[in-house]
């Protein structure tokens, strides 16, 4: 077979380069060794800054991936495509790279994260099978999906009952980040050891003394028997509470609401229906005035966030897609008490007001809502006449109050006088019903109603619930060995059994439920937070745009699933690149 005359020269020249520099080096080596010196080392390549950027952020993302504090999620597709092209400049030769030990390292590192990223999604996705009910174990039903009844079931070991959660909606959701984000409590109930059975329907009714749970389904499409009543030995009242509206007229009526994800997205509809009949053709100037004048009552962290949120709606999108409503747009904070978010400290509380005063959104504290219109809102500052302000929407996030079923339950139960919620022991019981454990917003304790109160009351009580299944596990096997023993079929060992039995239950001991304050957070718009935090035995004031981050990584490490963090972080992205 010939060899193609292009190809012999281009092989003869090769071969002669290489031969001229065996050569040439021969030589160099022969004059070194002669001179008697040593052949100068090679100068050392400086380290690629994209290389070691890229292996510290392969290392960062696998540790906040496996950690539950993705924040860096967002950048691992960009990583593992940039590896190959970054991780080591070019050769002079076209299309081929030096590798080397220090590149193929740095490339495995994102290589592993991604796989670690991917391996993690796949088991939240497929749990695997569940161990069925067990009609030897008691059955605990949980009133609620809220913070305290989510918390809850993360924590509960379900291989010591049998679990049914009962709920209006059969999701959480994540009120700090609300309208946009919601886990679903079956994801939670799906990933536990033993099955949980999660029944959408409203509970209308507790009995505390035969213990029974009578519900009923309010969706619109119904079974035959919408209501059903299930028996249970322990129960987790978790059902939260609703909007207080102080019985001022015409606040159910025309008011939006903070409360659910249809609250939300009935503001959102209200909002821009004010915004399109504002552009109408042959709308008034006052008319304009009044429909993009937007009023949020309640000066608290819901309060505050939302004004903030419409603030950057206001001024990062509308402003370019209705440039010429700009001039109109208003924003009225309104708060009955002297100042706004009162459990912050002071200096916190004024650089709150500054930023609102620099946004120019209105801050009127010491203001009582006396009545809502369809078309205003009727005020009554201190040490002034009422006034009625026009405005094209009116948000409510001013308090919670008891539900009526929290309401008639208290009703039951002689100890329970207190009318601003069901009190509790230090272990959460409720008073009068040993077998009722209470939780969250719907009971009357010295800890303010928040996320964090009912998320740690969650948590100490699954830690508890182990043990009173451990105890009764105990009790229910000593009371076998005292039947045997009563009816003189019990032996030595079984004596001897039932004594070490009884000083295993003097063992357990519950200990009480102790509130660990973890800081206090919220975000006032223009990507700015402030932030409340006890760090070695006191409080930091914090404010600005890393607050800001901080308050962001905070809330996306307390998502239950590493599906909705990455989910979250990519909403947040996509809101900076494209808009809203």
């Amino acid at each position: 077979m010939s060899i193609p005359r292009t190809s012999t020269s281009a092989y003869s020249r090769l071969a002669s380069s290489a031969h001229v520099r065996t050569t040439l080096l021969s030589r160099s080596r022969l004059q070194s060794s002669v001179a008697g010196s040593t052949p100068p080392s090679p100068t050392p390549t400086p380290p690629s800054k994209w290389r070691g950027f890229l292996q510290i952020l392969g290392r960062v993302t696998l540790v906040t991936v496996v950690g539950g504090t993705p924040l860096t999620i967002p950048f691992v597709l960009p990583a593992l495509l940039c590896v190959p092209f970054l991780s080591q400049p070019y050769s002079r030769a076209p299309r081929s790279f030096e590798w080397r030990q220090n590149d193929l390292m740095g490339l495995m590192t994102p290589i592993t994260s991604a796989g670690t990223f991917y391996y993690i999604t796949h088991k939240e996705r497929h749990p695997g099978t569940q161990l069925p009910f067990d009609p030897s174990k008691k059955t605990l039903v949980v009133l609620g999906s809220g913070w305290g009844a989510t918390s809850l079931l993360k924590g509960l070991d379900t291989e010591d009952y049998n679990t049914i959660v009962i709920s209006p909606k059969n999701f959480f959701l994540f009120t700090p980040l609300l309208p946009s984000v919601a886990v679903a409590t079956r994801y939670i109930t799906r990933h536990k050891a033993r099955q949980v059975s999660v029944i959408e329907a409203e509970a209308t009714s507790v009995d505390p003394v035969n213990k029974t749970v009578t519900f009923t389904d309010t969706s619109p499409l119904q079974p035959l028997s919408p209501t059903n009543t299930l028996k249970y030995d322990y129960l987790v009242y978790a059902v939260g509470a609703e909007t207080q509206t102080f019985g001022i007229p015409g606040v159910k009526e025309h008011a939006c609401f903070m409360k659910e994800v249809g609250d939300a997205e009935e503001m959102q509809r209200r909002f821009l229906d004010c915004v399109e009949t504002a552009a109408f053709p042959g709308t008034s100037e006052e008319e304009k005035k009044r429909l993009l004048h937007m009023v949020v009552v309640g000066g608290g962290p819901t309060g505050i966030e939302l004004t903030g949120e419409l603030h950057d709606f206001l001024e990062e999108d509308l402003k370019n897609w209705y440039p010429e409503l700009h001039p109109y747009m208003r924003l009225t904070l309104v708060e009955a008490l002297p100042s706004v978010l009162p459990m912050f400290s002071k200096e916190l509380i004024q650089y709150t007001e500054r930023t609102f005063k620099e946004s120019r959104i209105e801050i009127m504290t010491g203001t009582m809502v006396k009545g809502v219109t369809p078309s205003s809102v009727l005020l009554k500052p201190k040490d002034t006449p009422e006034e009625e302000v026009d405005c094209g929407l009116v948000v409510w996030a001013a308090g919670n109050t008891l539900r009526k079923l929290t309401r008639d339950l208290m009703g039951k139960v002689g100890e329970q006088v207190n009318k601003r919620g069901l009190v509790i022991d230090d272990h959460l019981r409720m008073l009068g019903a040993p077998s009722i454990f209470a939780i969250g917003d719907c009971t009357s304790t010295s800890y303010a109603p928040t996320a964090q109160v009912a998320s740690q009351q969650g948590a100490y009580l699954a830690r508890m619930l182990k043990l009173i299944a451990k105890r009764d596990a105990l009790e229910n096997k000593l009371e076998q060995l005292t039947t045997a023993h009563a009816e003189g079929e019990a032996t030595d060992e079984a004596t001897t059994e039932a004594g070490g039995i009884k000083r295993k239950i003097e063992r357990i001991k519950l200990k009480p439920f102790h509130y660990s304050h973890q800081g206090s957070l919220a975000y006032i718009g223009s990507d700015k937070a402030i932030a409340d935090l006890p760090i070695f035995g006191r409080e930091w004031a914090s404010g600005g745009v890393a607050t800001f981050l901080f308050w962001r990584s905070a809330y996306l490490s307390t998502l239950f699933s590493l599906r909705n963090r990455a989910l979250v972080a990519g909403d947040w992205m996509r809101v900076k690149f494209f808009g809203r």
